[in-house]
């Protein structure tokens, strides 16, 4: 029998920052946080799309803070579909928004999407940004990410961080902010998710890595969230860089292989009708 997922609402991050949760059953009680964010001020950005499974639910929580025809910027972290679930339902609806991507995303969503408006992008890379009236949003290569078009995003207005998919983490419910998730969950699972999001961590040169995660974090961050993980504020966010700075050069973190998915076959044989 499938565990109900519970309901998630937005939840506020930062100042006029918004965290737009979503969640997926991951089994034995946990949940796979599916994230995407909202900026509002002077020209709202919706960051990233949410997944297909919840394109619905992303729609109504990202449309109960910020009104469509006020957005003005869809910034796109990369092109995983876990990210791209609304994305031409964003543009259809906030016809006065920019998308701002980056040249292999595009050409990889030519790959499954119908074709996405040029005449309405900004191609940015890591190091640049882009100006959002009473801001400047500024685009990195996050620590920890599974797709090489991948960009984090940090508002110097708040020194909020979009961190897309480093810091992932499982949760036992609609719980959304790190220190209200059971220590011994973020202990184990904080690494053990970051591993198989990057698993080429083990082939890293340690000290050229870790001067790259000094580097983000120096920006002056103090809240994250991210797609798959808690928002994270105090020595939480610390914490956590510290947790991908000792993944470098070290063996991967196993997932589960063979005998899970025997034991959840046999649980779907048992539970069917004879």
């Amino acid at each position: 029998m499938d565990t109900p997922v519970p309901y998630s609402t937005p939840q506020l991050v930062a100042p006029e920052t918004w965290l737009i949760p979503n969640l997926a059953d991951a089994g034995d009680g946990l949940f796979l946080p599916v994230n995407s964010m909202v900026i509002c001020g002077a020209e709202p950005v919706i960051v990233d799309t949410g997944a297909p499974m919840h394109r619905e639910l992303w729609l109504e929580k990202t449309f109960s803070v910020v009104e469509p025809e006020d957005v003005r910027w869809i910034f796109l972290s990369h092109d995983d579909g876990d990210h791209t679930g609304g994305l031409l339902d964003a543009l259809d609806m906030c016809p006065n928004a920019t998308l701002v991507t980056n040249f292999f995303s595009v050409e990889r969503l030519a790959l499954e999407k119908p074709a996405l408006p040029l005449e309405r992008m900004r191609w940015i890379e890591p190091g640049q940004s882009f100006d959002a009236g009473d801001r400047t949003l500024v685009l990195f290569k996050p620590p920890i990410f599974d797709g090489p078009t991948t960009r984090g995003l940090y508002d110097t207005k708040t020194a909020a961080m979009w961190i897309v998919d480093t810091f992932p983490c499982l949760t036992p419910g609609a719980i959304h902010y790190v220190q209200d998730l059971p220590p011994d969950l973020v202990e184990e699972n904080l690494p053990a998710m970051n591993s198989l999001v990057s698993p080429w961590h083990q082939w890293l040169d340690p000290v050229v890595y870790r001067r790259h995660v000094d580097d983000v974090e120096a920006l002056g961050v103090l809240a994250v969230a991210s797609a798959h993980g808690p928002i994270l504020t105090g020595d939480a966010i610390h914490a956590a860089f510290d947790v991908v700075r000792d993944l470098a050069g070290q063996p991967i973190i196993p997932a589960p292989g063979q005998e899970l998915l025997d034991d959840l076959v046999a649980q779907i044989l048992v539970d069917s009708p004879a």
